[in-house]
């Protein structure tokens, strides 16, 4: 994944932020939105865009498009550098393939504390219940 290429591929727009600020927010398009499309996307392979289709969807609009916005910072190249910092870091942590889970068996040993452990708990509450006259 080359980083510079990755970053070309971004378009950005600036729009007015909400927010404190007094007059200078309604001056200022200090807030960045970043979108990104995923299927257009020339650097990464079929399976590398599968992968983030699969573990982005929850982010991305029905298009494939990912949409970031900031504005945190009253500065518009702050909230630019934000916001592909976040982009990058959403990147990488979708390009991770978790593990396969190993199935496991309970032990012999835990199998037969947890059976010892019923009987207990059920010779307990047959003590509680109230004696049979007859």
């Amino acid at each position: 994944m080359n980083i510079e290429k990755l970053i070309k591929e971004l378009n950005f727009k600036a729009t007015r932020s909400s927010g404190a600020g007094g007059q200078h927010v309604n001056k200022v398009s200090s807030k960045i939105e970043l979108f990104f499309d995923l299927e257009n996307s020339a650097e990464f392979s079929e399976e590398q865009k599968k992968l983030l289709l699969k573990n982005l969807v929850t982010r991305l609009t029905k298009e494939n498009i990912l949409l970031l916005t900031c504005d945190e910072s009253r500065s518009q190249h702050k909230n630019k550098e934000l916001v592909i910092k976040r982009f990058l870091e959403i990147i990488t942590q979708g390009l991770i393939i978790p593990k396969k889970r190993k199935p496991t068996k309970p032990s012999k040993s835990s199998i037969r504390k947890k059976a010892e452990n019923k009987k207990k708990t059920s010779f307990k509450k047959v003590l509680r219940k109230k004696p049979k006259l007859e």
